[in-house]
């Protein structure tokens, strides 16, 4: 195997000591923090696309989380205020534009208030940087045109282009001597004698061991390899709004409502793109599809038959309907926004959405599993779920991820 390569569909299969499946940035951090801790290891990266960061890591608002939202003591709490300080150490490092332009999450009425309160409690808890309450003036000192009766300012949320850092990524480990075949899914996953057998089209690759970020994929892969099929991924599809080219700047950051906490989404928001572009969303809807480029019946039937997406539409029907007419309406997308952004009804909108389709695992019961998971099959470990924050904790995420692939044992 070839350093520094890109296999090609035609090559036969071969080996290496460890093999990451997923090329978006989570795989890619993994593959990087491998690299460090195993000097001189052959290691591959293998994904289905022709590129790197072609699914999530590469749709996404671009914000780097400054770790509000998540329950003290979770993982994706821990873990994305350490992801972000690394984040942004790597960016500075390596000329990855970012902008720590800071964020406000804004209470519309005196009824959200609790909820506000509840999330600076977590915030402080968790360590966020600078995290303080503001009150309505204080909002408008801030964001000129925003509107609110209070709202939690993060200075240290920012945004950057994921799938640039994501490149940043690829472009070290091809300098440091890791193999990338692009182009190859791995469609099963089995351990014999010792060594995992990862299966393609046209042949397969033998690891000594394998760690699988695969998103969208990931629970296939798991069950191939003898894993649980609890719990599942269900696909939602994100869909964001731009705003026009050429119109004034609508705000100078991030603007945020307060969110639903029964829900693992944070609600239709408005960023700052690192272009300087501004987008509003993004929709939370239930689809059967895991791929906006290529829907099969397996999506399909693997979404409906799953009983836990039943469960799921049964709880959050309401919720559904609502982000149904989102999707459906651009009007109604804007005027959410405007709630709380009030300018933003006399903008002009792109005509055409941007989508993006997330994972979001799924318990057998209907739950949505809220944190990071990861689990383990012998020779592999398995990230059964990454959603945000991931990109935002990738880098530290990568630590757990190697820490608990160092110490399973087959």
């Amino acid at each position: 195997m070839g350093h520094g390569t890109s296999l090609t569909m035609s090559q036969p299969a071969d080996s290496c000591d460890i093999a990451v499946i997923g090329a978006g940035i989570v795989g890619l951090a993994v593959a990087r923090e491998l690299l460090a801790r195993r000097p001189g290891a052959r290691i591959i990266v293998i994904d289905k696309q022709s590129a790197v960061a072609q699914h999530q890591t590469g749709h996404n608002s671009g914000v780097i989380h400054a770790g509000v939202y998540y329950s003290p003591g979770s993982l994706k709490a821990r873990l994305c205020v350490a992801g972000a300080k690394l984040m942004y150490e790597y960016c500075e490092a390596n000329g990855v534009p970012f902008d720590r332009c800071g964020k406000l999450i804004v209470a519309i009425s005196e009824t959200e208030l609790p909820r506000l309160a509840d999330l600076e409690r977590r915030g402080h808890a968790n360590g966020v940087a600078g995290l303080r309450r503001v009150t309505g003036p204080e909002i408008r000192e801030i964001e000129p045109a925003c509107a609110g009766v209070a709202a939690l300012h993060s200075p240290s949320t920012g945004v950057v282009d994921f799938a640039a850092v994501a490149r940043a990524i690829e472009r070290e480990l091809r300098a440091d001597g890791v193999t990338f075949a692009l182009g190859r899914e791995i469609t099963a996953i089995r351990r014999e004698r010792g060594t995992t057998v990862l299966t393609h089209a046209d042949g397969h690759y033998l690891a000594g061991r394998v760690i699988a970020c695969a998103g969208l994929w990931s629970d296939r892969l798991a069950v191939s390899a003898g894993a649980p099929a609890d719990p599942r991924v269900i696909p939602f599809r994100g869909a964001y709004l731009r705003i026009a080219a050429g119109q004034p700047p609508v705000v100078r950051g991030l603007v945020y409502p307060v969110p639903d906490p029964a829900l693992p989404f944070l609600g239709v928001h408005v960023t700052r793109h690192i272009d300087g572009g501004l987008l509003l969303g993004p929709t939370a809807l239930l689809v059967p599809a895991r791929d906006t480029a290529q829907r099969t019946i397996r999506d399909l039937a693997d979404t409906l038959g799953w009983p836990g997406t039943w469960g799921v539409a049964r709880r959050y029907w309401r919720t559904g309907l609502s982000e149904l007419a989102l999707a459906t309406s651009r009007r109604r997308f804007a005027e959410k926004c405007a709630r709380y952004v009030p300018a933003l009804e006399s903008v002009k909108i792109e005509p055409r959405a941007v989508f993006g389709i997330r994972a979001q695992a799924v318990s057998r019961g209907g739950q949505l599993v809220d944190d990071f998971a990861i689990s383990a099959t012998p020779g592999v470990t398995h990230v059964r779920n990454a959603p945000s924050p991931a990109a935002t904790s990738s880098f530290a995420l990568a630590i757990q991820i190697v820490d608990q692939f160092e110490a399973a044992s087959d």
